[in-house]
């Protein structure tokens, strides 16, 4: 047994939040079962070996498939020279590869470090550097953008796979369809690559030798712009993501008291599983529990998202707001059928009230809102899964996990003041790769992790998000919210999507702008003034109204405040 990180410690009667818990959730997590990734890994393929693991484009692989193919892949690995702690690069979308590479570079005793497949090449050679990967795995799609920049990185061996590398025969044609029909693979020449299937395929004979690795061992580099916009990897230990699986299993079990769990559950992933969200939310929850995830390649093409919906139990379905809220425009997702929804997880971004009010109203099941950053594996804080409601808050901070409201000097606020959440928990990253003095901005002597989020704790202990400390405007010494703008605006039923930034003003230092991307062609400046003129106070009020036909989002559908901005 691996005793949890000290830096949980705190007496429980400081923790407000307690009172609110549900009744059998503990205040604190017992010690972790699992000695690493790798060993829950064996021990959930062992027990649901001939469960359905992963789904993609009609491919099904059991746990007993995922665990004969990624032990190829980390058997490879570790034929090419590597040493326990190198680092390993994987730039892929939600295909089957995916996982089967992730598990195979964490048995193999090797550190994952997640790609954003559509960075640019400044980007990508940034993240290789300061990694020092030693290798990549990457989709073909992409491998033009890692040829930009092989060349001034240590990657040694780049591993190349298609679309249809694990389709059986159907991926000949999707091969096909990819390449020659809708173009989506920019010529690429890589000296000395190896293609996926021939890795697999060499890879047949060998054994995967046995690796000791000990929880505090290195298991992923999450690469985030963390609070001060420089990319940085969130070293995260294989204790710190097993913690974070651990808290979620407890808080999890209070779902099942709406109704019977099924004998299998059924996660969507459609965020992709490079980001951490998806990672510890669909791929470690569901290696856990025996759960079966299917993937969603492309969520952005909803008419083909909605159409997939359609073959499979919803159980378990994480998303942002801007997913659930385009999915919901869609007239197919309209008419399936909901009944075995479980609970919808919003993270990423704020959820809006008039979404979450919709989403209720269609499927008949509340967005369960939550929090976390890269830096805590995710997840931090989250709603309770018994509650029926939306609650406008991210919820109670999980077992085993601190969290205070500061000031700028540190100083712990008052409950009911906005201040910097700062959280302390086995599931906080031991600090920026290579990075200390990134690392000594943001974590506190007594072992606090500033988020740099702004937030709000009420008397019961639930943590409202007011925004982050970089996207404030700041109107005539006024503290203005995007998020609060945002949410306004769209209670007004011709806006589809909005964003709120801060402009310089000569008179005010800042003033509110508003983006909107119409649903309703109708929608004018002058009522969309109207409208927040009516609902907010007079330095609230956006000054100016911009419509375009899209927002600036990251891969995950986060909107980019910081790219309207210019």
């Amino acid at each position: 047994m691996t005793e949890i990180s000290t830096r949980s410690s705190g007496r429980a009667s400081e923790k407000i939040w307690l009172a609110s818990y549900p009744p059998q959730v503990p205040a604190e997590m017992p010690p972790l079962e699992y000695r690493s990734l790798a060993d829950l890994f064996d021990k959930s393929v062992a027990r649901f070996a001939d469960r359905p693991a992963f789904t993609s484009m009609g491919k099904t692989l059991t746990f007993r498939d995922l665990d004969r193919e990624s032990r190829k892949i980390g058997a490879w690995l570790q034929t090419r020279g590597l040493e326990k702690g190198d680092r390993i690069a994987v730039m892929m979308p939600n295909i089957l590869q995916n996982p089967v590479i992730v598990y195979g570079i964490l048995r193999a005793g090797l550190v994952v470090v997640n790609v954003n497949p559509l960075y640019t090449p400044r980007e990508l050679e940034h993240q290789l550097k300061d990694a020092g990967a030693k290798a990549i795995f990457v989709l073909e799609n992409f491998a033009h953008t890692v040829e930009q920049v092989i060349g001034r990185t240590d990657v040694r061996d780049v591993v190349v796979a298609t679309m249809g590398d694990m389709l059986g025969a159907k991926g000949i044609i999707v091969n096909l369809v990819v390449r020659k029909v809708k173009k989506l693979v920019p010529a690429w020449k890589i000296r000395g690559h190896k293609r996926f299937r021939d890795v697999v395929a060499e890879s047949a004979k060998l054994s995967l030798k046995p690796v000791e690795i000990a929880a505090s061992d290195i298991a992923f580099l999450q690469y985030t712009g963390g609070t001060t916009g420089i990319s940085k990897g969130a070293t995260l230990t294989h204790a710190n993501l097993l913690a974070n699986k651990a808290q979620l299993s407890l808080w999890l079990a209070t779902a099942f008291f709406r109704r019977p769990r099924p004998e299998q559950l059924t996660f969507i992933c459609a965020l992709p599983l490079y980001h951490i969200f998806a990672l510890t939310v669909n791929s470690l929850m569901g290696l856990s529990l025996g759960a079966h995830n299917v993937l969603i390649a492309n969520p952005r093409d909803i008419p083909a998202f909605a159409k997939e919906l359609q073959k499979h139990p919803m159980h378990i379905f994480p998303g942002l707001n801007t997913l659930f809220n385009a999915l919901m425009n869609n007239p197919d997702f309209q008419k399936l059928d909901f009944s075995t929804l479980f609970m919808a997880l919003g993270g990423g971004m704020a959820v809006q009230r008039p979404v979450a009010e919709r989403w209720l109203k269609l499927t008949g099941m509340p967005i369960t809102e939550g929090y976390g950053l890269s830096e805590t594996s995710p997840v931090a804080t989250a709603n309770r899964f018994d509650s029926e409601e939306f609650t406008g808050t991210v919820g109670l901070p999980l077992p085993s996990t601190d969290l205070e409201i500061r000031d700028e000097e540190g100083n712990t606020l008052p409950i009911g003041e906005v201040g910097e959440i700062c959280i302390r928990g086995p599931q906080v990253m031991t600090g920026y790769w290579q990075r200390p003095d990134e690392t000594a901005k943001v974590m506190t002597a007594d072992g606090f992790f500033r988020s740099g989020d702004m937030g709000v704790m009420d008397e019961r202990g639930f943590t409202k998000i007011v925004d982050r400390k970089k996207d404030m405007i700041l109107v005539s010494g006024f503290n203005v919210y995007p998020n609060e703008i945002e949410e306004v605006a769209a209670m007004m039923p011709g806006v589809l999507e909005c964003a709120a930034i801060g402009v310089p003003d000569p008179h005010s230092g800042e003033a509110v702008k508003l983006f909107i991307v119409k649903k309703d062609a109708e929608l004018t400046e002058a009522a969309v003034k109207a409208h927040c003129a009516a609902n907010l106070t007079n330095y609230k009020r956006p000054r100016f109204v911009e419509f375009r036909t899209e927002l600036p989002k990251s891969n995950v559908g986060k909107i980019l405040r910081k790219e309207l901005r210019g």
